[in-house]
């Protein structure tokens, strides 16, 4: 753990998608799926992952499962304490609401999971 003893975002994420995958209906497991963006990575590589189509500021997690009108569940996971949007996603974050997608910031697994829960069981007050 970090300094302010709150988890990294990294596992935060793992600790979400393990229990969400669980929760889940064994259908719709593989449509919950992250999305590797960040990281640091070598000039090389960021190159080519941009040629190939990455899109700095697309939130971390993806739920291809519409519900409620929505597309689909989107996720921007944060640690519970510190972490913050950038511009980029910010502005992909709005996109994608014009879009037609659900998307929530999430500060932790367990806010994250809730998200998904509530989602999941039509419940519209998220």
């Amino acid at each position: 753990m970090s300094k302010n003893m709150s988890p990294l975002e990294s596992v935060e994420q793992k600790r979400f998608i393990l229990l969400a995958r669980n929760w889940l209906p064994k259908e719709m497991r593989k449509l919950l799926f992250a999305i590797p963006n960040g990281g640091k990575r070598n000039i090389i590589t960021a190159k080519n992952l941009k040629l190939e189509g990455v899109v700095a500021g697309v939130p971390d997690i993806f739920f291809d499962w519409p519900r409620l009108g929505y597309h689909g569940l989107r996720i921007e996971m944060k640690r519970v304490k510190g972490g913050s949007l950038t511009a980029e996603q910010k502005e992909m974050i709005s996109l994608m609401i014009k879009a037609g997608y659900c998307v929530k910031v999430c500060k932790g697994h367990v806010a994250a999971l809730k998200v998904l829960k509530q989602y999941m069981l039509d419940i519209e007050q998220f």
